[in-house]
C-alpha cells in the first residue's frame, strides 16, 4: 500500500463560506483562482459542479494539454474535491469561523505513480501555488460582496 501523501495550505477569508464555495463550484472561475497559472480555461463543464460531475480544463505546464476531472466530494459550503486520470485529489474544505471561513486547499498524491510528480518537485510547487490560490480566492470573495 502506498502511504498517504498530501500538501495543503489554509487561510481564513473574511467572507461567508457560501460566497467562497460559489467560486469553487463554478469551473469558469478556476482560471481566476489558480495560483499555479497552469489553468488556461474551461474546455467542457457544467455551469455549476455537483457530485459526479465531469469537467475538462485547458491547461499548460510547459506545453498545452487538457485534463478531464470528476467531482468526488461535494458538500454545499463545506467541501469540494475532484480528481483527473491520475486519481490525485484536489480538495477544498471550508469551515465557518467568527471572522469568515477557514479554507484549506489540499492535494493528495497517494498513488504508486506519484514518484513521477515527486521527482519534478510538484508537491512543493503545489504548496506554494495553493497559498497564491487562496489569496486570489480571498480577493474574489471579498470584492464580490
Amino acid at each position: 500500500m502506498t502511504p498517504r501523501r498530501s500538501v495543503s495550505a489554509t487561510r481564513t477569508i473574511p467572507a461567508p463560506a457560501s460566497v467562497i464555495y460559489n467560486f469553487l463550484a463554478n469551473p469558469r472561475e478556476h482560471l481566476r483562482i489558480d495560483g499555479s497559472n497552469s489553468v488556461r480555461g474551461v474546455k467542457d463543464a457544467p455551469e455549476r459542479l455537483y457530485l459526479g460531475a465531469t469537467f475538462a480544463m485547458n491547461m499548460k505546464i510547459g506545453v498545452p494539454y487538457f485534463t478531464r476531472n470528476v467531482v468526488v466530494d461535494f458538500v454545499e459550503n463545506r467541501s469540494i474535491a475532484w480528481h483527473n486520470l491520475s486519481r490525485f485529489v484536489w480538495r477544498y474544505e471550508l469551515e465557518e469561523v467568527p471572522s469568515g471561513a477557514k479554507v484549506t486547499e489540499s492535494f493528495t498524491y497517494d498513488k504508486p505513480w506519484a514518484f513521477l510528480i515527486i521527482g519534478l518537485g510538484f508537491p512543493e510547487r503545489n504548496r506554494r501555488a495553493m497559498a497564491t490560490s487562496l489569496e486570489r480566492l480571498e480577493r474574489l470573495a471579498t470584492s464580490s460582496r
